[in-house]
């Protein structure tokens, strides 16, 4: 079971950069001004998971950066997203606006986020 997850995870990520979507095209003033927009912003992830892929596409097609953080390899981060979030579920979205820390879980709404703030 777990080399078929393994093979599945990879087959996943092969066909993830080979149909990568295109990112939005912007100024450089307007680009600067959606990633200081996205600099709370901080994506707790599995690097083959395919809700997380699902995010990270989005994310490439908004054309917006911000953190990913390894939470199946790096005990740090998946201590902070058990801690924050409450639990170990991915993919995460951790939006902290104003010194307030939001937990977003679900792929569906953390698309739909990241098209309303970043579209």
């Amino acid at each position: 079971m777990k080399f078929i997850r393994w093979f599945l995870g990879r087959v996943i990520l092969l066909l993830n950069f080979i149909f990568s979507p295109r990112g939005v095209k912007r100024s450089p003033d307007a680009q600067q001004a959606v990633n200081q927009k996205a600099e709370g912003l901080a994506l707790y992830q599995f690097e083959a998971c395919p809700f997380c892929v699902k995010v990270r596409r989005s994310m490439k097609r908004q054309s917006v950066n911000f953190e990913l953080r390894d939470a199946k390899n790096n005990p740090l981060h998946r201590s902070e997203l058990e801690a924050g979030g409450g639990k170990i579920k991915v993919p995460c979205l951790r939006i902290e606006k104003q010194g307030q820390v939001e937990w977003m879980y679900e792929s569906s709404d953390i698309v739909a986020y990241l098209e309303k703030e970043f579209a």
